[in-house]
């Protein structure tokens, strides 16, 4: 006598309840990223400085003047630029012998051209440059919140050693840490966003109000979108870095006194005894990727006797200008954020964690 193997029941045919399903680690982690009280306290307290700094500053720094105001100022550059043709004139009667009149004199086409606004009591807020300038100031601000969110947002997870117990869920290391490399830029570049369109809604009404909107130069809005979005990039590098610090020393704190140490203490210490390095530092960088057309550095000879010659041998008078670009800027910032985030995950995949 033979026996056929019947088929396993139908689960749901039968009324058997079916397996839980698995749940989305993504889903998961943006919860537990979204219910973080910290980060929740580090926004608002943002959005209330916002409040607070912005009508400060505009009622203190900026105000649309009056026709007599601006009058005055007008008298005043007249006198200003007639006194500065005097000295220019003066100055090229006294040219020594020998010497040329670009290197006495400075050249004619050099010289200080005051405006209207340098002789106002408060300047009024132009949108074609304040929006700009506006644009980088908070683009710095936010990269400060982000970088103190990515760093939070793990090293609370090794702190209170629920990483660990992350792990007995879903024990492919890897694609914990891209999960969380993945809500840390998003909500990075979330914030970004959001704080770009704050300031552009926030610098069209300082415009119209204590400014002028003015006549906008052709490219004016391509390169504002250009620069925004350079900024937004930033913002998403500087989460990254908290994150991959914290990761690596396993600490909130310790990450923001890695921070600290090194904006504060030894990138002006590079500044002041190697300023030839310069140009591979982080806030030049930083400036670099954010600044419309780059960022320059001027590299004085220093103190210790050496000077610096150009490819023929001769001295340079005068500082060097080295120029950096936004690939430049952004080059070296994500390299640096790439090194920092990959070793950490790398450590993190193959150390004991108990």
């Amino acid at each position: 006598m033979t026996t056929t193997p019947t088929a396993p029941a139908d689960l749901a045919g039968s009324g058997e309840p079916a397996p839980p399903r698995r749940g989305s680690l993504f889903r998961a982690e943006a919860h537990r990223f979204s219910a973080r009280r910290f980060i929740r306290v580090l926004l608002l307290l943002s959005v209330l400085g916002y409040l607070v700094i912005v009508p400060l500053v505009a009622l203190t720094q900026y105000s649309k003047p009056s026709a007599a105001a601006l009058e005055d100022a007008q008298r005043q550059l007249d006198v200003s630029v007639a006194e500065q043709r005097m000295f220019y004139e003066k100055c090229l009667e006294d040219v020594p012998e020998g010497e040329t009149v670009e290197n006495f004199c400075g050249p004619p086409d050099q010289q200080y051209e005051p405006s209207v606004s340098d002789f106002l009591d408060r300047q009024p807020f132009l949108l074609e440059t304040g929006l700009p300038e506006g644009s980088v100031a908070i683009g710095v601000m936010s990269a400060v919140l982000a970088f103190l969110i990515g760093a939070t947002y793990v090293g609370a997870e090794w702190s209170s050693r629920s990483m660990v117990a992350l792990l007995f869920w879903e024990p492919r290391r890897l694609k914990v840490m891209g999960v969380k490399l993945a809500i840390t830029a998003v909500a990075a570049a979330l914030l970004a966003v959001l704080a770009q369109a704050v300031w552009w809604g926030s610098a069209e009404i300082l415009a119209r109000t204590r400014g002028s909107r003015g006549t906008l130069p052709d490219g004016f809005w391509p390169d504002l979108l250009g620069q925004q979005a350079r900024i937004v990039l930033f913002v998403v590098m500087a989460s990254w870095l908290g994150f991959g610090i914290a990761n690596l020393v396993r600490n909130t704190g310790a990450s923001l006194g890695v921070g600290f140490v090194y904006f504060v203490i030894v990138e002006n210490a590079v500044r002041g005894f190697k300023p030839a390095w310069q140009e591979w530092l982080l806030v030049e960088n930083a400036s670099a990727l954010m600044l419309t057309g780059g960022h320059r550095i001027f590299i004085y000879n220093d103190f210790s006797g050496s000077v610096e010659v150009d490819e023929q041998g001769t001295v340079i008078e005068g500082p060097r200008e080295i120029v950096l670009s936004n690939l430049h800027g952004g080059l070296v910032l994500g390299m640096v954020t790439a090194v920092l985030v990959v070793i950490g995950v790398l450590l993190f995949k193959r150390r004991d964690l108990h």
